[in-house]
């Protein structure tokens, strides 16, 4: 019997043409292009598979459905984390879960495609013209304006020497972060409600977890400028979706640019969809040309290399004995 991959969520249907799945030895790929949320309909699609590749957290591994996926040995994700698989049960059930390198390049060039159109107007703009309209919004300078990052990991550092291009200033917050490391970053360290209340453009680049979850609420919006935008390239339920739609509905701040939603891919009917002030990608921040080759090549090199038993990148490896 030939090993049975699925490749989940190939929303754009391109994940045969990035990589060569056909010389995967004995085995048997299918692609699919839709998403499900349901877990019925997830356990009736996936069981008969023993090797599952994930396009990042679109298609979350829980326990429960581990559970109901007998013969599933290997869950290939793109990129090296995964928040929406429990490592542990996954472990627990015999499941090999690997990882693919990466480049996070395209997530800080799409961050910064947000904020020039939302302090530009550009999407406003280009909808007036295309219309037959001409010139209805002012638009706000980055040259001198503060860039206020929430986060300064890797994606965060990324931020600053484009800022500076701009001729921007920049602060940061993290509940980690010290004077040193943000002074080698080349921005300033403020404390939480700092950051708020200074930034013209406040950027989020924090991984979610239990203490990040909710961070930016009713409070913290409540202290940026109404002439302030905020930019959420990381993970949705970082940022309270009601308090934001609130804030936005009442002028309390200029704009917001989000890639991600608490809830992917967003609902039709979602109020963000027709929030005012508004730049809205559907989770793209990753979906370029270089980072699908990279992801899609690195989970044949991981389905080859657990096929030869010699797995690569493995994120939920068995505990070492205790001596």
């Amino acid at each position: 019997m030939p090993t049975r991959v699925a490749v989940l969520d190939d929303y754009q249907a391109v994940a045969e043409s990035y990589a060569d799945w056909g010389g995967l030895p004995d085995t048997e790929v299918r692609f699919f292009h839709d998403h499900l949320d349901d877990e019925d309909a997830l356990v009736d699609r996936l069981v008969g598979f023993d090797v599952l590749v994930l396009m990042r957290e679109r298609t979350p591994l829980r326990r429960s459905l581990l559970a109901r996926l007998p013969k599933l040995r290997l869950a290939v994700t793109t990129g090296m984390r995964n928040a929406s698989i429990d490592l542990e049960a996954a472990r627990e059930y015999g499941v090999v879960v690997c990882g693919t390198q990466g480049s996070a390049a395209a997530t800080t060039e799409l961050a910064w495609a947000l904020i020039l159109s939302l302090v530009r107007h550009i999407p406003a703009e280009d909808a007036a013209i295309r219309a037959g309209g001409w010139q209805h919004t002012v638009g706000t300078d980055l040259a001198g304006a503060t860039l206020g990052l929430l986060g300064l990991g890797r994606l965060g550092r990324a931020m600053v020497p484009v800022a500076r291009a701009f001729g921007m200033d920049v602060i940061a917050w993290s509940q980690n972060l010290t004077d040193q490391a943000a002074a080698e970053a080349g921005a300033t360290r403020v404390d939480k409600d700092e950051l708020f209340a200074r930034s013209d453009v406040l950027s989020i680049h924090l991984v979610l977890s239990d203490r990040t979850r909710g961070l930016v609420g009713a409070r913290e919006l409540a202290l940026m400028k109404p002439t302030a935008y905020l930019v959420n390239t990381s993970r949705g339920p970082i940022v309270d979706e009601q308090a934001l739609l609130t804030a936005l509905r009442e002028g309390r701040i200029a704009g917001a640019g989000l890639d991600v939603f608490d809830r992917e891919p967003l609902p039709t009917d979602h109020p963000l969809r027709q929030a005012p002030r508004t730049v809205l990608t559907p989770h793209i921040g990753f979906v370029t040309h270089r980072t699908y080759a990279q992801w899609y090549v690195g989970a044949v090199e991981a389905i080859a290399a657990f096929l030869a038993g010699r797995p690569i990148n493995v994120l939920n490896p068995a505990p070492r004995p205790s001596s």
